[in-house]
């Protein structure tokens, strides 16, 4: 995924991960696409569920994301076609938050 953002966003610096992506990962992000992966970690303390910082973010969109029925499931047979169903949940998400009320 991050190989299809090369060039496309020239302000994107800092990417966080989860834990699993550690690794190889960031070395190739620093040197092919100038970025910082920022791995986001567990504390190992940690019993249960518990809110990671940065973390909610991604969850948060999870969560709005599988609101749309056709995206509660992968029902998609090509990527390109939940690709297009994410990005048409988005904007439905946004054009009503700019609805005037």
């Amino acid at each position: 995924m991050l190989a299809k953002l090369l060039g496309r966003f020239p302000r994107l610096r800092l990417i966080w991960a989860d834990g699993g992506y550690a690794g190889q990962l960031i070395d190739w992000a620093r040197e092919v696409g100038g970025w910082l992966l920022e791995i986001v970690p567990r504390p190992t303390e940690q019993r249960g569920f518990q809110v990671l910082p940065r973390r909610w973010v991604v969850e948060r969109t999870f969560a709005w994301l599988g609101r749309c029925r056709r995206l509660s499931k992968d029902y998609e047979a090509l990527p390109e076609s939940s690709e297009a169903r994410i990005q048409i949940a988005m904007i439905h998400l946004m054009l009503r938050r700019l609805r005037p009320t």
